[in-house]
């Protein structure tokens, strides 16, 4: 791992923004690349000055949403069997699709936005978007307001911790942890929400 985040560390100075902008496209598609050892060098490259911080959360918020939109349109081309079909040839299993489905489904559209903010689901949240055909508007709402959070906590773990590899794996997974909770919070104020729109609508005039 050590050798992994200098590597990225080497990576994103010598090819920039462009660099940021790959890796995080690749790992919001299907490569198994973390944005946990990608966005905090980047952000200790902008503590160095050798890189501006807002263009660093703005390269990985973009390359977050273009690797979604992959993942969207091959998706919505191919349909749900095809999906699990050929998923196994890059790492997406028919269980793992299923528990990303199962959890779009209970979720609705606001499921893009949690699940940018959660292991695994984060890599595959767009797949069942694409499937059901989900609102472009919405979708980039949706994908953009949740990478845009996830790049900025881990931009800015890396730009106040530095290259201290250790804590910077140590904080990015409690920051998974606190971000796994403040997503269950939103889940429940928003399924509280719905329910209560619909019993309402449910009453007699």
């Amino acid at each position: 791992m050590h050798e992994l985040i200098q590597w990225l560390v080497d990576t994103i100075g010598a090819m920039g923004y462009a660099g940021i902008f790959l890796l995080m496209a690749m790992e919001s598609s299907v490569f198994p690349i973390p944005s946990e050892v990608v966005m905090p060098p980047a952000g200790y490259l902008a503590q160095q000055g050798k890189m501006n911080m807002g263009l660093v959360i703005l390269s990985g918020t973009l390359g977050s949403l273009t690797g979604a939109y992959a993942n969207y349109f091959v998706a919505r081309w191919l349909g749900r069997p095809l999906v699990i079909k050929y998923g196994r040839y890059v790492w997406i299993t028919e269980e793992h699709f299923n528990r990303v489905e199962s959890f779009f489904l209970r979720h609705g559209e606001i499921s893009t936005f949690i699940g940018r903010l959660l292991p695994v689901i984060r890599h595959l949240i767009s797949i069942p978007a694409g499937i059901a055909r989900m609102n472009h508007i919405r979708f980039t709402l949706y994908t953009t307001l949740g990478a845009a959070l996830w790049v900025s906590i881990l931009s800015w773990i890396g730009y106040f911790i530095g290259q201290e590899k250790e804590l910077i794996l140590r904080y990015s997974h409690e920051a998974v942890l606190a971000v796994a909770v403040f997503s269950a919070i939103l889940v429940a104020v928003y399924v509280a929400v719905h329910r209560r729109k619909n019993r309402k609508a449910e009453e007699p005039a």
